[in-house]
């Protein structure tokens, strides 16, 4: 995942930027509010992250911009904890999201990664062998037989589906499908997945536990 952030503190934009990657991110810093906005059009990213009071542009004018020229890139204000008029403020004229200086690196990751989830585009119908996932209707079936699922085990297939072909963690799964404040141990993901494993059996499709890294959802060879 590509992340700009945009934070004229020194210590705490490197502090951040480390983080980040230590969670497998990309991070681009800037430190200018003029600089960010002339990035972003040349550059593509996932997530900004965006501190209102920065030189050049403040944070307000760059997410003004940002959204004049139509684009919906998610943006996270970082924001003084007694700025209240600022974080009303930056969520009128189209920021997503704001956390409160000082905030837990845990919880800044949390935000980013729901911000990207719910900006990555789906499919409308995702198929493997004969197993189908229609997000529309929300209906799973194996040759048109549909399969009873409950919520949460139609999440876990839905992202193991998405990631065909990729070895997904535990905690993959559960960063994936859980909106932000929730909660799901690493033991009741293996529930589920062992649950949607008998559910698509016969499909064609293999959902296999990696040893040590997670789980493998291809088709089946053959």
């Amino acid at each position: 995942m590509h992340v700009l952030l945009v934070e004229d503190d020194a210590v705490l934009a490197d502090g951040i930027a480390r983080n980040l990657e230590g969670y497998g991110m990309v991070v681009d810093v800037l430190n200018n509010g003029t600089e960010a906005d002339d990035m972003l059009q040349r550059v593509e990213v996932a997530v900004m992250v965006l501190d209102i009071g920065i030189p050049g542009i403040d944070g307000f004018e760059v997410v003004r911009r940002l959204r004049a020229r139509g684009n919906q890139l998610p943006v996270l204000l970082l924001t003084a904890r007694d700025a209240v008029q600022d974080r009303v403020h930056g969520l009128e004229i189209g920021a997503d999201d704001y956390l409160v200086k000082p905030f837990a690196a845990s919880e800044l990751v949390a935000r980013i990664k729901a911000l990207a989830r719910r900006a990555a585009p789906r499919r409308e119908v995702l198929e493997i062998a004969a197993l189908t996932l229609d997000n529309f209707s929300k209906r799973a079936s194996i040759q048109g037989k549909a399969i009873e699922l409950s919520s949460r085990e139609w999440s876990v297939l839905q992202y193991l589906m998405q990631q065909a072909g990729r070895v997904v963690s535990r905690q993959q799964i559960i960063d994936a499908i859980l909106p932000w404040g929730e909660e799901l141990t690493l033991n009741a993901v293996e529930v589920y997945v062992s649950r949607v494993r008998s559910k698509i059996a016969g499909s064609g499709v293999s959902l296999r536990t990696i040893r040590g890294f997670g789980y493998l959802l291809e088709k089946e060879p053959g």
